[in-house]
């Protein structure tokens, strides 16, 4: 049986999946200590996946002023090369 495009990892999980396999299912009950080996593989309790959530930096004020003045004085750049 082949796997759906969406549920492949080339470059490591681009995105949250909502359904583990039973292998991870069984790992992150072993890590819980909620499943052993006596423990069968069929009629696995639910395991939550949790989302990782990554913020956006704030820039710093400083660095908000730099980057305004930079856009400002390539456009100026350009234009003194199109006189030449």
């Amino acid at each position: 049986m082949t796997i759906d495009k969406s549920l492949r990892t080339r470059k490591g999980i681009i995105r949250a999946r909502n359904v583990l396999t039973r292998a991870e299912r069984i790992e992150k009950l072993g890590q819980q200590d909620r499943w052993t080996e006596d423990d069968g593989p069929l009629g696995l309790p639910k395991v939550r996946v949790y989302r990782v959530v990554v913020k956006k930096k704030k820039k710093k004020k400083g660095e908000e002023e730099t980057a305004g003045a930079v856009p400002a004085a390539a456009p100026a750049a350009k234009g003194a090369a199109k006189k030449k």
